[in-house]
Protein backbone atom coordinates (compact mmCIF):
# COMPACT_ATOMS: atom_id res chain seq x y z
CA UNK A 1 0.00 0.00 0.00
CA UNK A 2 1.33 3.23 -1.08
CA UNK A 3 1.65 6.22 1.64
CA UNK A 4 -1.45 7.72 -0.01
CA UNK A 5 -3.75 4.96 -0.22
CA UNK A 6 -4.82 4.56 3.65
CA UNK A 7 -7.04 7.21 5.41
CA UNK A 8 -5.67 10.24 7.01
CA UNK A 9 -4.67 10.00 10.37
CA UNK A 10 -5.59 12.60 13.37
CA UNK A 11 -2.77 12.25 15.91
CA UNK A 12 -2.55 13.27 19.90
CA UNK A 13 0.26 14.26 21.78
CA UNK A 14 1.98 12.93 25.14
CA UNK A 15 -0.77 12.09 27.17
CA UNK A 16 -3.92 10.11 27.25
CA UNK A 17 -6.94 11.88 29.38
CA UNK A 18 -9.05 9.08 28.82
CA UNK A 19 -7.11 6.98 31.06
CA UNK A 20 -5.21 9.14 33.36
CA UNK A 21 -2.96 6.24 35.05
CA UNK A 22 -1.06 6.13 31.25
CA UNK A 23 2.47 7.02 31.83
CA UNK A 24 4.51 8.91 28.88
CA UNK A 25 7.60 8.81 30.21
CA UNK A 26 9.19 7.82 33.67
CA UNK A 27 9.52 11.02 35.31
CA UNK A 28 11.08 10.27 38.21
CA UNK A 29 13.77 12.63 39.37
CA UNK A 30 17.60 11.30 38.72
CA UNK A 31 18.29 10.00 42.11
CA UNK A 32 15.61 7.50 42.14
CA UNK A 33 17.38 5.99 38.71
CA UNK A 34 14.89 6.42 36.32
CA UNK A 35 15.62 4.55 32.66
CA UNK A 36 14.36 4.38 29.10
CA UNK A 37 13.25 0.84 29.80
CA UNK A 38 10.56 2.23 32.48
CA UNK A 39 9.31 4.84 29.70
CA UNK A 40 9.02 2.06 26.71
CA UNK A 41 6.64 -0.52 29.04
CA UNK A 42 4.62 2.63 29.47
CA UNK A 43 4.38 3.77 25.98
CA UNK A 44 3.44 0.14 24.97
CA UNK A 45 0.50 0.11 27.08
CA UNK A 46 -0.46 3.68 25.05
CA UNK A 47 -0.11 1.95 21.82
CA UNK A 48 -2.68 -0.57 22.94
CA UNK A 49 -4.90 2.19 24.35
CA UNK A 50 -4.27 4.33 21.14
CA UNK A 51 -5.05 1.06 18.95
CA UNK A 52 -8.59 0.81 21.02
CA UNK A 53 -9.40 4.50 20.69
CA UNK A 54 -8.30 4.37 16.65
CA UNK A 55 -5.75 6.79 16.80
CA UNK A 56 -3.03 5.98 14.42
CA UNK A 57 -0.83 8.97 15.34
CA UNK A 58 1.49 9.57 18.48
CA UNK A 59 3.87 12.44 19.24
CA UNK A 60 6.12 10.62 22.09
CA UNK A 61 7.24 12.41 25.47
CA UNK A 62 10.25 14.45 24.16
CA UNK A 63 11.82 12.68 28.19
CA UNK A 64 11.26 9.54 26.77
CA UNK A 65 14.65 8.76 27.70
CA UNK A 66 15.48 10.40 31.08
CA UNK A 67 18.37 12.54 31.47
CA UNK A 68 20.06 10.98 28.61
CA UNK A 69 21.85 13.70 27.04
CA UNK A 70 22.83 15.71 30.25
CA UNK A 71 25.83 16.90 30.86
CA UNK A 72 26.17 16.03 34.35
CA UNK A 73 24.71 13.17 34.61
CA UNK A 74 26.78 10.48 32.41
CA UNK A 75 25.09 7.62 34.33
CA UNK A 76 22.56 7.81 31.84
CA UNK A 77 24.12 7.99 28.76
CA UNK A 78 23.77 4.59 28.09
CA UNK A 79 20.38 3.65 28.24
CA UNK A 80 19.67 4.63 24.34
CA UNK A 81 22.06 1.66 23.43
CA UNK A 82 21.15 -0.43 26.47
CA UNK A 83 17.48 -0.88 25.07
CA UNK A 84 18.39 -0.80 21.15
CA UNK A 85 15.91 -4.61 21.47
CA UNK A 86 13.43 -2.89 23.34
CA UNK A 87 13.03 -0.25 21.03
CA UNK A 88 13.00 -2.69 17.76
CA UNK A 89 10.20 -4.45 19.62
CA UNK A 90 8.19 -0.98 20.12
CA UNK A 91 8.97 0.18 16.80
CA UNK A 92 7.58 -3.20 15.46
CA UNK A 93 4.15 -2.80 17.69
CA UNK A 94 3.58 0.68 16.48
CA UNK A 95 4.01 -0.58 12.35
CA UNK A 96 1.95 -3.62 13.08
CA UNK A 97 -0.89 -1.31 14.83
CA UNK A 98 -0.25 0.97 11.75
CA UNK A 99 0.97 4.24 14.32
CA UNK A 100 2.73 6.66 12.78
CA UNK A 101 5.35 7.96 15.83
CA UNK A 102 7.22 11.41 16.15
CA UNK A 103 9.36 13.51 18.83
CA UNK A 104 8.66 17.33 19.44
CA UNK A 105 11.84 18.25 21.20
CA UNK A 106 11.76 20.68 24.19
CA UNK A 107 11.85 24.75 23.95
CA UNK A 108 15.49 24.51 25.17
CA UNK A 109 16.59 22.84 22.06
CA UNK A 110 17.21 26.01 19.66
CA UNK A 111 19.92 25.39 16.47
CA UNK A 112 20.08 29.28 16.21
CA UNK A 113 21.55 30.30 19.40
CA UNK A 114 24.89 32.73 19.27
CA UNK A 115 25.87 30.02 22.10
CA UNK A 116 27.90 27.13 20.73
CA UNK A 117 27.90 25.78 23.81
CA UNK A 118 23.65 25.58 23.64
CA UNK A 119 23.34 24.51 20.16
CA UNK A 120 26.00 21.78 21.09
CA UNK A 121 23.60 20.43 23.88
CA UNK A 122 20.87 20.75 21.31
CA UNK A 123 22.03 18.64 18.44
CA UNK A 124 22.90 15.73 21.69
CA UNK A 125 19.07 15.84 22.00
CA UNK A 126 17.99 15.32 18.35
CA UNK A 127 21.11 13.28 17.55
CA UNK A 128 19.58 10.96 21.14
CA UNK A 129 15.71 11.10 19.44
CA UNK A 130 16.94 10.27 16.03
CA UNK A 131 18.74 7.49 16.85
CA UNK A 132 15.46 6.05 18.56
CA UNK A 133 13.47 6.07 15.97
CA UNK A 134 16.47 4.66 13.62
CA UNK A 135 16.60 1.83 16.21
CA UNK A 136 12.80 1.43 16.24
CA UNK A 137 12.97 0.71 12.96
CA UNK A 138 10.82 4.05 11.96
CA UNK A 139 10.42 5.37 8.19
CA UNK A 140 10.92 8.51 6.91
CA UNK A 141 7.31 10.25 8.23
CA UNK A 142 8.75 9.61 11.73
CA UNK A 143 10.21 12.94 12.75
CA UNK A 144 11.96 15.69 15.20
CA UNK A 145 9.76 18.64 15.03
CA UNK A 146 11.51 22.01 16.25
CA UNK A 147 10.96 26.06 15.70
CA UNK A 148 13.36 28.17 14.58
CA UNK A 149 14.79 29.86 17.75
CA UNK A 150 15.20 32.69 18.96
CA UNK A 151 15.53 36.22 16.77
CA UNK A 152 18.19 37.39 19.69
CA UNK A 153 17.69 41.06 18.06
CA UNK A 154 18.52 40.35 14.42
CA UNK A 155 15.62 37.44 12.90
CA UNK A 156 17.97 37.95 9.76
CA UNK A 157 21.04 36.41 11.62
CA UNK A 158 19.33 33.93 13.73
CA UNK A 159 17.80 32.58 10.69
CA UNK A 160 21.10 32.45 8.88
CA UNK A 161 22.30 30.84 12.02
CA UNK A 162 19.97 28.08 11.58
CA UNK A 163 21.23 27.58 7.82
CA UNK A 164 24.76 27.38 9.34
CA UNK A 165 23.97 24.58 11.73
CA UNK A 166 22.07 22.47 9.58
CA UNK A 167 25.00 23.13 6.80
CA UNK A 168 28.11 22.51 9.57
CA UNK A 169 27.22 20.53 12.35
CA UNK A 170 23.79 18.45 11.75
CA UNK A 171 24.89 14.90 11.66
CA UNK A 172 23.13 12.83 8.87
CA UNK A 173 20.65 10.88 10.65
CA UNK A 174 19.27 13.97 12.21
CA UNK A 175 19.16 15.95 9.35
CA UNK A 176 17.09 12.38 8.20
CA UNK A 177 14.73 13.06 10.55
CA UNK A 178 14.30 16.68 11.52
CA UNK A 179 11.95 19.15 9.94
CA UNK A 180 10.64 22.85 10.88
CA UNK A 181 7.59 24.33 12.18
CA UNK A 182 6.41 27.90 11.76
CA UNK A 183 5.82 29.24 15.05
CA UNK A 184 3.36 32.04 16.92
CA UNK A 185 6.00 34.77 18.04
CA UNK A 186 9.25 35.19 16.17
CA UNK A 187 9.22 33.07 12.97
CA UNK A 188 6.45 32.76 10.34
CA UNK A 189 5.79 30.97 7.35
CA UNK A 190 7.92 32.87 5.19
CA UNK A 191 10.43 33.14 7.32
CA UNK A 192 10.68 28.78 7.18
CA UNK A 193 10.15 28.61 3.79
CA UNK A 194 13.29 30.78 3.22
CA UNK A 195 15.16 27.96 5.55
CA UNK A 196 13.70 25.84 3.67
CA UNK A 197 14.81 26.62 0.03
CA UNK A 198 18.31 26.97 1.79
CA UNK A 199 18.34 23.80 3.17
CA UNK A 200 15.74 21.31 1.87
CA UNK A 201 14.30 21.00 5.66
CA UNK A 202 11.07 19.35 5.05
CA UNK A 203 8.41 21.67 6.86
CA UNK A 204 5.49 21.60 9.21
CA UNK A 205 2.79 23.76 8.41
CA UNK A 206 0.60 24.76 12.36
CA UNK A 207 -2.85 26.38 11.48
CA UNK A 208 -2.81 28.49 14.38
CA UNK A 209 0.63 29.63 14.27
CA UNK A 210 0.19 31.17 11.30
CA UNK A 211 -3.00 33.33 11.97
CA UNK A 212 -0.80 34.41 15.11
CA UNK A 213 1.96 35.52 13.10
CA UNK A 214 2.27 36.28 9.47
CA UNK A 215 4.34 39.44 8.55
CA UNK A 216 4.33 38.52 5.16
CA UNK A 217 0.46 37.85 4.20
CA UNK A 218 1.02 34.37 3.10
CA UNK A 219 -2.25 33.33 2.01
CA UNK A 220 -3.35 30.62 4.15
CA UNK A 221 -4.03 27.60 1.55
CA UNK A 222 -1.03 28.78 -0.26
CA UNK A 223 1.04 29.07 2.35
CA UNK A 224 -0.13 25.27 3.71
CA UNK A 225 0.36 24.07 0.46
CA UNK A 226 3.76 25.24 -0.01
CA UNK A 227 4.63 23.28 3.32
CA UNK A 228 3.06 20.36 2.05
CA UNK A 229 5.52 20.15 -0.62
CA UNK A 230 8.73 20.48 1.03
CA UNK A 231 7.96 16.98 1.46
CA UNK A 232 9.38 14.49 -1.00
CA UNK A 233 6.69 12.34 -3.03
CA UNK A 234 6.08 8.92 -0.99
CA UNK A 235 6.31 10.29 2.16
CA UNK A 236 2.95 12.02 3.78
CA UNK A 237 3.47 15.51 5.47
CA UNK A 238 1.74 16.36 8.58
CA UNK A 239 0.13 19.53 10.03
CA UNK A 240 -0.02 20.84 13.09
CA UNK A 241 -3.92 21.93 14.28
CA UNK A 242 -5.41 23.57 17.33
CA UNK A 243 -7.87 26.61 17.81
CA UNK A 244 -7.14 29.50 19.51
CA UNK A 245 -8.99 29.58 23.76
CA UNK A 246 -11.73 31.95 23.84
CA UNK A 247 -13.13 31.25 27.29
CA UNK A 248 -12.27 33.92 29.86
CA UNK A 249 -10.13 33.55 32.94
CA UNK A 250 -11.04 34.37 36.50
CA UNK A 251 -8.18 35.66 38.45
CA UNK A 252 -8.44 36.52 42.23
CA UNK A 253 -6.34 38.98 43.69
CA UNK A 254 -5.86 40.41 47.01
CA UNK A 255 -7.08 44.27 47.34
CA UNK A 256 -3.70 46.19 48.86
CA UNK A 257 -4.02 47.45 51.99
CA UNK A 258 -7.19 44.85 52.68
CA UNK A 259 -7.91 41.34 53.37
CA UNK A 260 -10.07 41.06 50.82
CA UNK A 261 -9.52 39.40 47.46
CA UNK A 262 -11.29 40.66 44.32
CA UNK A 263 -11.76 38.12 41.56
CA UNK A 264 -11.57 39.67 37.62
CA UNK A 265 -11.70 38.47 34.46
CA UNK A 266 -8.72 38.27 31.79
CA UNK A 267 -9.47 37.83 27.89
CA UNK A 268 -7.11 34.21 26.56
CA UNK A 269 -3.88 34.86 24.66
CA UNK A 270 -4.54 34.19 20.55
CA UNK A 271 -1.45 31.79 21.60
CA UNK A 272 -2.81 30.18 24.09
CA UNK A 273 -4.97 26.47 22.62
CA UNK A 274 -8.30 25.53 23.90
CA UNK A 275 -9.04 22.52 24.94
CA UNK A 276 -11.19 21.52 21.79
CA UNK A 277 -11.18 22.18 18.19
CA UNK A 278 -13.50 23.86 16.20
CA UNK A 279 -14.98 21.56 13.67
CA UNK A 280 -15.98 24.51 11.55
CA UNK A 281 -13.02 25.83 11.62
CA UNK A 282 -11.24 22.32 10.73
CA UNK A 283 -13.94 21.56 7.95
CA UNK A 284 -13.16 24.87 6.20
CA UNK A 285 -9.43 24.52 6.24
CA UNK A 286 -9.33 20.87 5.22
CA UNK A 287 -11.74 22.30 2.26
CA UNK A 288 -9.28 24.92 1.15
CA UNK A 289 -7.06 21.94 0.12
CA UNK A 290 -9.05 19.34 -1.61
CA UNK A 291 -7.17 16.24 -2.95
CA UNK A 292 -3.94 16.78 -0.33
CA UNK A 293 -3.49 13.57 1.88
CA UNK A 294 -1.39 14.77 4.91
CA UNK A 295 -1.89 13.49 8.23
CA UNK A 296 -2.95 16.29 11.64
CA UNK A 297 -2.03 16.70 15.08
CA UNK A 298 -4.51 18.23 17.44
CA UNK A 299 -2.76 20.41 19.56
CA UNK A 300 -5.40 20.70 22.00
CA UNK A 301 -5.26 20.88 25.63
CA UNK A 302 -7.88 17.77 25.95
CA UNK A 303 -5.61 15.50 24.10
CA UNK A 304 -7.34 12.03 23.37
CA UNK A 305 -10.92 13.46 24.29
CA UNK A 306 -10.21 16.74 21.55
CA UNK A 307 -9.24 14.21 18.94
CA UNK A 308 -12.59 11.64 19.72
CA UNK A 309 -14.88 14.96 19.22
CA UNK A 310 -13.65 16.31 16.44
CA UNK A 311 -14.15 13.09 14.95
CA UNK A 312 -17.72 13.38 16.57
CA UNK A 313 -18.24 16.56 15.26
CA UNK A 314 -16.86 15.74 11.83
CA UNK A 315 -19.09 13.19 11.27
CA UNK A 316 -22.02 15.65 12.02
CA UNK A 317 -21.47 18.77 10.34
CA UNK A 318 -18.52 17.81 7.78
CA UNK A 319 -19.11 14.25 6.60
CA UNK A 320 -17.07 15.21 3.42
CA UNK A 321 -13.80 15.95 6.01
CA UNK A 322 -14.45 13.11 7.85
CA UNK A 323 -14.68 10.47 4.62
CA UNK A 324 -11.08 11.75 3.96
CA UNK A 325 -10.22 9.86 7.80
CA UNK A 326 -11.76 6.88 7.41
CA UNK A 327 -14.31 8.22 9.75
CA UNK A 328 -17.85 6.19 9.92
CA UNK A 329 -20.73 5.38 12.23
CA UNK A 330 -18.63 3.10 14.59
CA UNK A 331 -16.32 5.68 15.12
CA UNK A 332 -19.00 8.11 16.30
CA UNK A 333 -20.44 5.57 18.78
CA UNK A 334 -17.10 4.92 20.29
CA UNK A 335 -16.58 8.50 20.59
CA UNK A 336 -19.71 9.28 21.83
CA UNK A 337 -19.33 6.52 24.45
CA UNK A 338 -15.67 7.51 25.54
CA UNK A 339 -16.37 11.17 25.86
CA UNK A 340 -20.02 9.86 27.69
CA UNK A 341 -17.98 8.14 30.03
CA UNK A 342 -15.21 10.85 30.52
CA UNK A 343 -17.62 13.35 31.02
CA UNK A 344 -19.37 11.49 34.80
Amino acid sequence: MTPDASPMRLGVPVKLLSDPALKANDARRWQSGPHLRVSLEGLDAILDALDRLNIRMYRMSSDLAPYATHPDLPQFHGQVAECAADLAAIGAKARRLGIRLSFHPSQFVVLNSPDPVLVGKSIADLASQAEMLDLMGQGPEAVLVIHLGGAYGDRDAARARWVETWERRLPAHVKARLVLENDDIRFDAADALWVHQRTGVRLIFDHQHHWCLNRSGLDLAEAAGRFLDSWPEGVRPKIHFSSPRTAMKEVKRKVEGTRRQETRLLAPLLTAHAELVNAFEFAHFLRLLPGRVFDVMVEAKAKDLAVLRLRRDLLRCAPDVAARFGLGAAEEQAAAALLEEAAE
